[in-house]
């Protein structure tokens, strides 16, 4: 059976038993059109029937050459339902796609401030009353320590010891861990905690920070109180609470420190999840080096 016949009954399988919609049916289309275009001229194959495993591991093979993994995924998606197809409408004795799994997806690197960005955006937080002195010790901690947003924001004044200079944090799996501070963390704490905490403890609780309300602070005003932040500087980058986390850790490695001490700062029960910081810290030393060596250089200005 010629391939223009049976793409022509399968897309009106996918519009009137699947329901599709006409956008969805042409990018359907335009993924099988592709693979057919490339197995007629590679092959000289026009029928269905005569395409076997192999011409299709060539055609996904040439793909992960030229396209990204979120293509190539949605290219093996469109076969799958094809060839699903195909085997219920009895066209073909098998399913060619049983065997073939999407590719892994690219990891992408989470966003890292520079060192000049995070004192740019700490520095931002004049202490002047009881919100802006919470404010400060919020960020301040979180790039101090490294913890989660919710490990931050659940802390309560029995976790201190600012004389001996850590925080006790309760992480994933009600986890202790201990993490340093620094003297100068320690003086802003205890500006706040001396000076403004109870005019925001409304309610005598042994929580650390409060919203100007009295109670707790939520994931969502944190979010607001950051975004509030970010918009007073000129750091231009997507930031969450958790680019903290990324930056403090990849911080520390850059300036020497052993993957498995950060391990233990963040609380990763896996080191696997602490060593994507040495690919965003190799990324960095790429770029350093592609921007400062004189034989880089030189390769650059003469390509201009």
């Amino acid at each position: 059976m010629e391939a223009k016949e049976v793409l022509d009954e399968y897309k009106q399988y996918l519009i009137v038993e699947k329901g599709l919609s006409k956008n969805t049916v042409s990018a359907y289309d335009r993924d099988l059109k592709k693979f057919f275009k490339y197995i007629n001229e590679k092959f000289e194959i026009d029928q269905v029937e005569k395409i076997d495993k192999e011409h299709i591991r060539l055609y996904l093979k040439e793909l992960g050459k030229i396209q990204s993994t979120n293509s190539v995924s949605r290219k093996i998606v469109s076969l799958r339902m094809f060839y699903l197809f195909l085997v219920r409408e009895k066209i073909v004795p098998n399913n060619l796609m049983s065997s073939f799994t999407l590719p892994k997806k690219d990891k992408k690197l989470p966003t890292v401030l520079s060192k000049s960005e995070m004192a740019e955006l700490l520095n931002s937080i004049e202490v002047v009353d009881a919100i802006s002195s919470r404010n400060r010790c919020l960020v301040e901690l979180l790039y101090a320590t490294g913890m989660r947003v919710s490990e931050l924001l659940n802390l309560r004044m029995s976790d201190l010891n600012i004389k001996m200079g850590f925080v006790k944090v309760i992480g994933k799996g009600d986890k202790e861990r201990l993490v340093p501070i620094s003297k100068y963390v320690g003086k802003l704490l205890t500006q706040y905690i001396n000076e403004y905490r109870d005019e925001l403890n409304l309610k005598n609780d042994s929580l650390l920070f409060f919203n100007q309300h009295g109670n707790p602070l939520s994931r969502q005003e944190f979010y607001h109180i950051l975004k509030t932040i970010i918009n007073t500087t000129t750091v231009n980058k997507n930031i969450s609470p958790h680019t903290f986390r990324h930056t403090f850790a990849t911080h520390l490695l850059e300036n020497g420190a052993d993957l498995r001490s950060i391990q233990e700062l963040l609380g990763h029960s896996d080191i696997s999840t602490t060593t994507i910081y040495t690919h965003i810290s190799n990324q960095k030393i790429r770029q350093e080096y592609q921007q400062f060596h004189p034989r880089m250089k030189k390769i650059i200005d003469n390509d201009k």
